[in-house]
């Protein structure tokens, strides 16, 4: 019978040892999430901003607790990006299944967001303060992206915990590759613009794709 093990008690390094993940420092790997980003508007910046000056708020009733976090920073931001809207949508609380070829393990989880085809996924780190860094939830993601049935096409991710938030790209080829993107501050005037941009970016090439 093979084992089972949950996704969120994975590692980065039972990623490294069963599916020979590796990491991709090379910026021309991940140019999606710095080159040709689309402009925004002077309405969606204001919007953010209110976002921003939210979530700041929001700091001084802690603990923020994932919902919270969800409801305060990122369902602003996929509403303010139009991701409501057809052709993208969204599901709440995922499945994902997927076996290591080595030894039968299969890993279990769900994603708490997934968007846009199966191709662009969105996930909020399960912590109990707002200030947990998106590294917790590194591998978690991986996983489900690593779970994805689009196997010719690269994969998407985007992790925040409210206060941070940095985006995934991993290419599934005979040894999966991942790049990650620069980390991002709520807190940070203009990050949330930069975020929003990167979304729309990802979104442009899914859809196309």
């Amino acid at each position: 019978m093979a084992q089972i093990i949950q996704a969120q008690n994975i590692d980065l390094r039972y990623l490294v040892d069963n599916f020979n993940i590796q990491l991709v420092e090379d910026d021309n790997f991940f140019s999606e999430s710095r080159e040709n980003l689309p402009e925004i508007t002077e309405m969606e910046k204001k919007l953010l901003d209110k976002v921003r000056r939210g979530f700041i708020n929001l700091l001084n009733y802690p603990p923020l607790l994932e919902d919270v976090v969800k409801m305060s920073v990122l369902d602003p931001i996929l509403f303010i990006g139009d991701f409501y809207l057809t052709p993208f949508y969204v599901k709440s609380e995922q499945p994902i299944e997927i076996e290591s070829e080595n030894d039968g393990v299969i890993i279990k989880g769900r994603i708490d967001t997934l968007v846009l085809k199966d191709q662009l996924w969105v996930m909020v780190i399960e912590s109990k303060k707002a200030a947990y860094s998106v590294e917790v939830g590194l591998a978690q993601i991986l996983v489900y992206m690593l779970g994805n049935t689009h196997q010719n096409k690269p994969s998407y991710g985007l992790i925040t915990s409210g206060g941070e938030l940095t985006f995934i790209k991993l290419v599934k080829e005979e040894n999966p590759m991942y790049g990650i993107s620069n980390l991002f501050a709520t807190r940070n005037p203009g990050d949330l613009y930069r975020v929003l941009q990167i979304l729309k970016h990802l979104s442009q090439i899914v859809v196309n794709s």
